[in-house]
């Protein structure tokens, strides 16, 4: 039980005897508070006064939980623990601006963007990271996501391209917003549709240049190197049916040394997608409220 809790919550397993007695602490402080209060209140014990003690254990919990957390060092991890209860509960916007958005993550490869976004996301009240779809069973992201306890759904091309099959998956998950991280296969048309303006996908070059079928990875530096470019960049756009298409939502730009390599200038873009990517998503949600 210990084992997953701390998989779960992102901690070790000091922070999660922190936590626990945290838990324990404040829901002693509670129930004294609570009895207190009742006490002032001179009311008999029966139905009314039971009615009274739930609603205000309820009340104070949160209260008490999170002064418990302040002396053991806790009090990021309850804030936001208390924050995705409360928007789960009210379906009410949160402190971020924006509903709880949940994710989707498509990747084909290492996952390195992949986990840079579970990283940022990790305690996010806002968002959270629900689902990584891979088409590769020897891709590096499945190890990511069984670190980060995010559950993989494996796909070929028939499933893909079945909506009683991966967007039923989807669907079944309540997954709002998908994320296309390195992910190399062309959505099919009904998927864009279910998810209008709502699947956005990073390219590793200045769009509208260096874009479209079969430009990804070393075969875009390649080809930029051999134009003899001065600059390079990322750019994160929103996803239509055609390849590499959709809005742009923001570029950043790199200088090419005049010595610099497919593989050295992978390095510098490699760079920008960690440094933006994340932020760039989290905006963007912040922005559909």
């Amino acid at each position: 039980m210990f084992k997953k809790l701390r998989k779960r919550w992102g901690v070790n397993y000091l922070n999660l005897l922190l936590i626990i007695c945290t838990f324990a602490l404040g829901g002693k402080l509670c129930e004294f508070s609570a009895r207190k209060v009742l006490f002032f209140i001179d009311l008999d014990k029966g139905l009314v006064w039971g009615i009274l003690y739930i609603l205000i254990m309820s009340l104070l919990w949160p209260l008490a939980v999170i002064l418990v957390s302040l002396p053991l060092g806790q009090f990021l991890f309850f804030r936001n623990y208390i924050q995705k209860i409360l928007a789960k509960m009210s379906g009410k916007r949160t402190k971020n601006g924006i509903k709880h958005v949940k994710m989707a993550i498509f990747a084909s490869g290492k996952g390195t963007n992949a986990e840079n976004i579970l990283s940022y996301f990790k305690d996010n009240s806002g968002a959270s990271i629900e689902l990584i779809v891979c088409n590769n069973e020897n891709a590096g992201v499945i190890d990511i996501a069984k670190k980060y306890n995010v559950h993989v759904l494996l796909i070929d091309k028939n499933s893909l391209n079945d909506p009683g099959r991966c967007l039923a998956e989807l669907q079944k998950k309540d997954i709002n917003f998908i994320v296309l991280a390195g992910f190399l296969w062309k959505l099919p048309p009904f998927m864009v549709k279910a998810f209008p303006k709502k699947i956005i996908n990073i390219h590793p070059a200045l769009l509208p240049n260096f874009g479209g079928k079969g430009m990804y990875g070393q075969m875009v530096h390649e080809t930029v190197i051999a134009n003899k470019e001065k600059k390079s960049g990322i750019t994160i756009h929103l996803v239509d049916e055609l390849y590499d298409n959709g809005e742009i939502l923001f570029q950043a730009n790199c200088d090419i040394a005049a010595d610099d390599s497919p593989e050295s200038l992978a390095k510098k873009i490699h760079v920008l997608e960690q440094t933006h990517f994340p932020s760039v998503i989290e905006q963007y949600l912040q922005n559909q409220r």
